[in-house]
């Protein structure tokens, strides 16, 4: 399935694919959390998430895993608005004017709790990945059911340098299925995309 990634600066671009209305087994979610958790622990990264719609279940992607206490830091599970904001400190504006359902609101999560779970000893390892999204059964006011935004900030710019800019990307999801299916489907997507992440990340480093 082709998504297109969304910076924070181009917050209108989006996919209109839709996904497959049956969720990855849990058996590919661990498949795929088990390479990330090798792919951190061989160079040195480390995970932080911030929750919405998923509820603690990207977390439980990666717990689930033996060994995953050496990479994984922890999840803030912010599923109220306002806890986004005090929290997260994602931008109160942003969220009073286009609500939780936003590209800027995924990439701000997935950035803070980078930084929120950061550590003098591991600054500048830490990627970041959050959702945020309707997971139905209904919409949630103007935004339908199985709309989603999943973030992810990678260090490597902020430990090149002080004056890089993060780079963040968020990335537009359509789902469908029962609101269990949707909430899955988007943990599965949020490690794929980490693992390409990851990979590109690793290139980098050779």
């Amino acid at each position: 399935m082709k998504n297109n990634e969304i910076e924070p600066s181009n917050p209108e671009a989006s996919s209109d694919d839709r996904a497959n209305t049956v969720a990855p087994s849990q058996r590919q979610r661990d498949e795929l959390a088990t390479h990330i958790i090798m792919m951190c622990r061989t160079h040195g990264f480390y995970l932080a998430a911030a929750e919405s719609l998923t509820g603690g279940l990207l977390a439980d992607a990666f717990v689930r895993i033996p060994g995953a206490s050496d990479v994984f830091l922890g999840s803030a599970v912010t599923y109220d608005i306002a806890a986004k904001a005090s929290i997260l400190h994602v931008d109160e504006y942003i969220l009073d004017t286009a609500g939780a359902v936003d590209p800027r609101v995924a990439a701000q999560m997935a950035q803070s709790t980078a930084h929120l779970y950061e550590r003098d000893d591991i600054r500048g390892r830490v990627f970041g990945l959050s959702t945020t999204g309707v997971a139905g059964p209904g919409p949630d006011g103007d935004k339908p059911a199985g709309m989603v935004y999943v973030g992810i900030y990678s260090p490597l710019n902020d430990a090149e340098s002080e004056a890089a800019s993060a780079h963040t990307v968020s990335y537009r999801l359509q789902l469908e299925g029962s609101r269990e299916c949707v909430r899955l489907q988007t943990v599965h997507h949020v490690l794929t995309y980490l693992e390409q992440a990851l990979e590109s990340a690793t290139r980098r480093l050779q």
